[in-house]
């Protein structure tokens, strides 16, 4: 069976997110996306937790709305954020683009097999930090006691880094002072057999650091809103009938059919830089500069394709033999958007949206399977845009300390329709 599945999103109780971002709006989203299984997010923060029991019914640790609705299915998941001071000599094992060794800021992904444990999860990660206050917690503890307290709580847990190479708390970041996964979970990494990816980083990237070979490679959206849901996920191939359990055996044996993309230079910490100064640099400009800004002499933020080089020890293009594919991708509502001209959250847009979902089924559907053709009579203009995005026909400027990468779509002039006014929407529908 083929699953699409984004297991790393948050609730409208993280900071930054969304008011919308609740249990049956997410639903919603996900079946017009076409994902058929989400995490919850942000279990950890009681009154989401709340929300999550009485909003959900379920058997085998997967879940679906109370009463009918979407058949959208949930795991239980959260993401929380270890920070703890390492007393140690890890300033002497550190890369180049470290800080002092002393403190280490990670963030992590979990999942559980059930409300019961997710309960009890929540109760003893209470015991390190204020749960209440955030749907993504900071906890006073170190990586590895993390894993420990939440494996022995119940050994079908699972923990998995999250946004693994993002420089401030990814596990190999450039600012997180470690270079492995087993430096960070030191005798707990036993534990650890998958990670997530970024949005700044893609498999080829990570198939460059031979230490990650062991890891399956996970796409997630991290999203911080509805619309973002499922910009990266994965793909599953599971045998069995869907359960946590046989979802943790497909993420344990990397049965994996492909993961969904974003372009990596879209993602914010893809190159280095300093956002204030609107300084971009490749890592190679980077080093001339010895990292640090030309306009203001303060540190730059050094991203995630020069920590990839940093740690690799094969070539760019470096190609295994025996891991799943990929495919990059970009949302259908930024790639209407692009074509129109028109902001991405218009009636304009979100009209043209729904118009090729009823068509087609579902937003993956388009973005995957519908034939260019049969997309370019529907609505003029996306038909060669989809063909552009799935063949890497596009122009990226790549992202930087924070600052989302730009894509164009085209690389010869865009359609526009005849005439100077207003667009309607049958300049662009297909007739």
């Amino acid at each position: 069976m083929e699953l699409i599945a984004d297991l790393h999103l948050h609730s409208k109780y993280a900071g930054a997110c969304s008011e919308r971002l609740v249990l049956s709006a997410m639903a919603q989203t996900a079946q017009a996306k076409g994902i058929g299984l989400i995490a919850t997010g942000d279990f950890t923060h009681p009154l989401w937790l709340k929300e999550i029991k009485s909003t959900l019914e379920g058997e085998a640790g997967i879940y679906t709305i109370k009463g009918g609705g979407p058949d959208t299915k949930f795991v239980i998941g959260a993401e929380v954020c270890t920070i703890y001071r390492d007393a140690g000599s890890q300033s002497q094992k550190m890369g180049m683009f470290s800080t002092d060794g002393s403190v280490k800021k990670i963030h992590h992904v979990m999942l559980a097999p059930d409300l019961e444990t997710a309960e009890q999860v929540c109760k003893e990660l209470a015991r390190y930090g204020d749960v209440a206050m955030d749907g993504r917690p900071i906890l006073k503890m170190s990586a590895s006691e993390l894993v420990e307290r939440v494996m022995g709580i119940n050994s079908r847990n699972v923990v998995f880094p999250a946004h693994l190479w993002t420089p401030w708390f990814g596990v190999l970041g450039a600012f997180s002072g470690l270079n492995s996964i087993e430096e960070a979970y030191e005798d707990q990494a036993r534990h650890i057999f998958a990670v997530d990816m970024g949005l700044s980083s893609d498999p080829p990237m990570n198939w460059r650091v031979s230490k990650l070979d062991r890891y399956t490679l996970l796409g997630t959206s991290d999203a911080h809103s509805l619309q973002k849901m499922g910009r990266k996920a994965t793909i599953f191939d599971i045998s069995n009938k869907l359960s946590y359990d046989s979802l943790v055996a497909a993420m344990k044996g990397q049965k994996i059919k492909k993961t969904v993309d974003f372009y990596p230079e879209e993602g914010k910490y893809h190159y280095d830089g300093h956002r204030k100064c609107k300084i971009s640099f490749t890592p190679s400009q980077a080093k001339k500069y010895n990292n640090i800004c030309p306009v203001c002499r303060k540190k730059l933020t050094v991203g995630v394709l020069h920590r990839v080089e940093e740690l690799a020890d094969r070539s760019e293009g470096y190609k295994p033999s025996d891991r799943p594919g990929f495919v990059h991708m970009v949302p259908l509502l930024e790639i209407i958007a692009h074509v129109t001209k028109k902001g991405i959250g218009t009636d304009y847009v979100n009209n043209a949206y729904n118009l090729l979902v009823k068509r087609f089924g579902t937003e993956f559907n388009v973005l995957l399977h519908a034939d260019a053709v049969e997309i370019e009579e529907t609505f003029r203009g996306l038909g060669k845009a989809i063909e552009n995005v799935r063949s890497g026909h596009v122009n990226v400027i790549p992202g930087y300390d924070g600052v989302f990468g730009q894509i164009d779509i085209f690389r010869e002039r865009p359609y526009v329709p005849k005439g100077s006014g207003q667009q309607s929407m049958s300049d662009y529908i297909g007739k």
